[in-house]
């Protein structure tokens, strides 16, 4: 597998979290079927597509890049989906995380 399809999967793996963590809530603790399996569908594709990615990419990187994007995915999800407040502090903290995962990916290894 290329690299860039390593980046293409761990980026979409990033999402799939992003998608287990809303179902999660959804699910209302496992006790809605159908939020429940949308979260076990969503977890099987993010492990599957970051294990792949793992194959190629150094671990380190890889994993602090898919946790940003789970992280600053999870709190757009919570502002748009469930009314989360943002102040300026924890935009801030989102801030801190995405430039983080933007100086990973670019930075040379």
């Amino acid at each position: 597998m290329s690299t860039a399809t390593a980046w293409t999967f761990l980026l979409i793996s990033g999402l799939a979290d992003v998608l287990w963590a809303i179902t999660t809530k959804y699910s209302a603790g496992y006790t809605r079927l159908t939020w429940t399996a949308a979260s076990l569908v969503a977890l099987v594709i993010f492990l599957g597509l970051l294990t792949q990615a793992l194959k190629v990419l150094p671990l380190g990187t890889a994993y602090a890049v898919w946790t940003g994007i789970g992280a600053v995915g999870s709190v757009v999800a919570g502002l748009v989906l469930f009314g989360e407040s943002m102040s300026a502090a924890r935009l801030a903290a989102v801030a801190v995380i995405l430039s983080g995962v933007v100086a990973l990916k670019v930075l040379p290894a």
